[in-house]
């Protein structure tokens, strides 16, 4: 049998982290459930981890850093009205193949107001930095049009609460969702 490294095995808890926060949230997910998905001990866990908090801050980071590289994959040498809906469509193939990003997305910015009322300013900055990163990444692939950055992003922010309520594809919620043609419509007439 293989031995995992620290690194290894840390990777391995920022995994199983993804699902069980994004099924729990922050507050409703213990630290005995990672540590039982992973398939170590708890004292083990806290080696890797000093806290809950160091878990769920790894976590954040790991799920902005997946949406950011399916961005930049999918933009990469594309700029517009192409950079928008190849950054689009990878969006939409990330949450298909790993929903659980999406739901870590929803539990993270749920998050946020809850930790700062708690007293727990430093996972709402996690947060924060994270979609900014995604915001400028999107922003440059866009020509730097804030709007349409704005629109993309809250078009994105849509499409996650439809998923995460669990509106099947052909539901009528889903005819309407044409922001991404009417965001590059307006990128194509400079208005």
């Amino acid at each position: 049998m293989v031995r995992m490294s620290a690194e290894e095995r840390r990777e391995s808890v920022v995994r199983a982290a993804t699902s069980e926060f994004a099924r729990g949230g922050y507050y409703g997910t213990s630290t005995e459930a990672i540590a039982k998905r992973v398939g170590v001990s708890q004292p083990y866990l806290f080696r890797l981890f000093p806290s809950k908090k160091a878990i769920f801050l790894a976590t954040v980071e790991h799920c902005m850093a997946e949406v950011l590289r399916a961005f930049e994959g999918a933009s990469r040498g594309l700029e517009g009205e192409e950079a928008l809906h190849a950054m689009g469509g990878a969006y939409l193939d990330l949450i298909a193949e790993r929903p659980e990003q999406l739901l870590m997305q929803m539990q993270m910015y749920v998050t946020v107001a809850a930790a700062e009322q708690a007293g727990e300013p430093e996972l709402g900055e996690a947060v924060r930095a994270g979609w900014m990163r995604l915001w400028d990444i999107v922003n440059l692939a866009l020509g730097a049009d804030p709007e349409a950055t704005s629109d993309f992003m809250g078009c994105g922010m849509l499409i996650n609460c439809l998923v995460a309520m669990g509106f099947p594809d052909e539901h009528r919620v889903w005819q309407g969702l044409t922001a991404m043609d009417r965001i590059a419509e307006r990128m194509g007439s400079g208005s």
